[in-house]
């Protein structure tokens, strides 16, 4: 029996969930299409989308389970939710950034955040960003702060030398 996550993010798209999905599924390792459902003549009043058109897709990213629906464009992704990416070097930050900010908005870039091409909204931040933030040297971490602060892609190195002082 397949194992489940309890807690399962559930991403709104009008028309592009399965289109969304491969391009996330293609940018992250451990990462998959689970399967693709369609819609039927059930319920059709109340979605309005054509028989067989794709409803949602399941697919895993990076080892989280996810969901991709096709709700109609009643709804639009913003960023008051957004997902995180912890990465461990300058080279992860860099390939996240420009893979998911390809097509993306770059109005929408700032502190680590950008919003990609179908309007979801990213976190690409070092691992580590908590250890600046809550270091017991609270100037080291509002120096870091600052400097995130005047940045859009986050700069592993400059955060780290602005944390130390230099």
């Amino acid at each position: 029996m397949a194992q489940f996550s309890r807690i399962q993010p559930c991403l709104w798209f009008d028309t592009q969930a399965e289109e969304a999905a491969r391009f996330y599924t293609g940018i992250f390792p451990d990462s998959r299409i689970q399967s693709v459902s369609h819609y039927g003549e059930a319920g059709q009043e109340e979605h309005g989308k054509p028989p067989g058109s794709v409803m949602a897709v399941s697919f895993t990213l990076d080892g989280q389970a996810m969901l991709a629906l096709n709700g109609g464009p009643h709804f639009k992704l913003n960023p008051a939710v957004s997902l995180m990416i912890n990465c461990d070097s300058q080279a992860e930050i860099d390939h996240y950034w420009n893979a998911l900010g390809a097509g993306g908005d770059p109005a929408a870039q700032q502190c680590g955040w950008l919003a990609d091409r179908y309007g979801l909204s990213w976190q690409v931040t070092p691992g580590d960003w908590e250890r600046l933030m809550n270091a017991p040297d609270h100037a080291a971490s509002q120096r870091a702060m600052q400097a995130m602060m005047k940045m859009k892609k986050l700069d592993i190195a400059a955060l780290q030398a602005a944390f130390d002082g230099r």
